[in-house]
C-alpha cells in the first residue's frame, strides 16, 4: 500500500512539525486542529490543505495520524459524524501518536476493526525537539503487518520505531518511559541541589557525567538551565502529572506499587497549585532547591 494520502489532526507543539515534516517528505497531507487559526498557519507553511472537521481531513487517506491532548481528547476526534472513524475507509490505518491509557488504545482497536480499518497505538519520546528535528522514538502497539506499513511513513519525523507488542504495549511502554524520566529528574534534581551548595561549575560537572554512568538526556540538556532557574520551554507537567496519572492507574489495575512515582506525582501536583502547570518537567528542582 502506498501510502501517498495522509492526514494529521493536532497541531501542538508536537503535531505541527510532525505533519510538516510529512508533508516535506511528499505526502499529500490534510490536517485538522481545534484551533483554525493554527490549521491555516499549518497549511499556509507547508502549501498543503485543512479541513474544518477531523472527518473532512481523513476522507480518502491512507493513514490518519492523531496527536492530541489526552484519553477524552483522542475519543472527540475519533468517534461521531465529524470523527475520523466516519469517513476512514476499509484498509486504511489509524495511528494514535498521543500519549494515552492503555485502555484507550485497546478500545480504539476494536472500533476500528468493526469497520475493517487497522490501528496502531504509537506514543512518541524526545519532546519538541524530537519532532521539529525528526528524531522522535515511537512506541507501537498493533499488528506486524499494520506497522510494516505505517513505520516507513514515520520514518519521516522519527529516527527510530519499534514495535512492542499487541495494541496498548506501545502505550505500556510509554509508561515506562514516563516513570523513568521522573526518577531521573528526581535524582537530577538531589544531585543539582548538593552541587550547588558545594559550589561546583555546573557546567564543568556536567561535562564530566553525561560521559559516565549518570549520563541521561535529562541531565545533558536540562541540568545547567535548572541551575540557572530556566523552565519556561520543554514538557509541561500539566501534561506529566497526566502521564503519571496513567501509570499509576495501569499500575493499580496490575496489583503493582510504584512509591517513587507516586511521590513525584504529588511533588509535580505541589507545583501545578503553585503557578508552575506550564513549566518544563525539570521545574522539580523547585521542590528541592527550598
Amino acid at each position: 500500500m502506498k501510502s501517498n494520502n495522509v492526514a494529521f489532526i493536532g497541531l501542538g507543539v508536537m503535531g505541527f512539525p510532525m505533519a510538516g515534516h510529512l508533508a516535506k517528505a511528499g505526502y499529500k497531507t490534510k490536517v485538522f486542529n481545534r484551533t483554525e487559526s493554527k490549521a491555516k498557519l499549518w497549511a499556509q507553511e507547508f502549501s498543503s490543505e485543512y479541513q474544518p472537521t477531523p472527518g473532512l481531513a481523513a476522507t480518502n487517506c491512507d493513514i490518519v495520524f492523531l496527536c492530541v491532548g489526552n484519553d477524552d481528547d483522542v475519543r472527540s476526534v475519533v468517534y461521531g459524524e465529524d470523527g475520523v472513524l466516519a469517513s476512514m475507509v476499509t484498509g486504511s490505518v489509524l495511528v494514535d501518536h498521543t500519549t494515552t491509557s492503555a485502555e484507550l488504545a485497546e478500545e480504539l482497536a476494536r472500533a476500528c476493526m468493526e469497520k475493517n480499518i487497522s490501528f496502531i497505538d504509537a506514543p512518541v519520546s524526545g519532546g519538541q525537539a524530537g519532532a521539529e528535528n525528526a528524531a522522535l522514538t515511537i512506541m507501537c502497539g498493533g499488528e506486524q503487518t499494520v506497522f510494516d506499513r505505517v513505520e516507513p511513513v514515520m520514518k519521516s519525523y522519527a529516527k527510530q520505531s519499534t514495535l512492542m507488542g499487541k495494541n496498548g504495549q506501545g502505550q505500556r511502554s510509554k509508561m515506562v518511559n514516563q516513570i523513568c524520566i521522573a526518577g531521573v529528574l528526581k535524582g537530577l534534581s538531589e544531585g543539582l541541589l548538593l552541587a550547588k551548595k558545594a559550589d561546583l561549575n555546573i557546567n564543568q560537572l556536567v561535562d564530566v557525567l553525561k560521559h559516565g554512568a549518570a549520563g541521561s538526556w535529562q541531565m545533558e540538556n536540562r541540568a545547567v538551565t535548572m541551575s540557572q532557574d530556566k523552565f519556561d520551554f520543554g514538557f509541561a507537567i500539566d501534561w506529566m502529572h497526566k502521564d503519571l496519572s496513567i501509570c499509576l492507574n495501569e499500575a493499580n489495575k496490575m496489583g503493582v506499587t510504584l512509591p517513587l512515582t507516586e511521590k513525584i506525582d504529588s511533588e509535580y501536583q505541589s507545583l501545578q497549585q503553585q503557578g508552575f502547570g506550564r513549566m518544563d518537567t525539570s521545574v522539580l528542582f523547585k521542590i528541592y532547591e527550598r
